[in-house]
């Protein structure tokens, strides 16, 4: 069992959604994650070579479409 942090304790004390919670929940619903990931797959890299291994498929498409939707910028 690990341990939670204070952020943790604070986050699961709440009673009320905020916006962001119920926009990315709507996000989930309403995204085809599956479907998604078996379009890509083919066309993502699949690190066979030396060098760091590509981080995650899915978590990629979800960083992304967070970043579209709150405007955030990759640098």
């Amino acid at each position: 069992m690990t341990q939670m942090s204070f952020s943790d304790v604070e986050y699961a004390s709440k009673k009320k959604l905020t916006r962001r919670d119920r926009f990315l929940a709507e996000i989930e619903a309403a995204t085809p994650w599956p479907t998604l990931v078996a379009a890509l797959l083919p066309y993502y890299p699949k690190g066979d070579g030396r060098g760091r291994p590509p981080v995650g498929l899915e978590r990629m498409l979800r960083m992304y479409i967070a970043q579209q939707c709150f405007g955030l910028s990759d640098e």
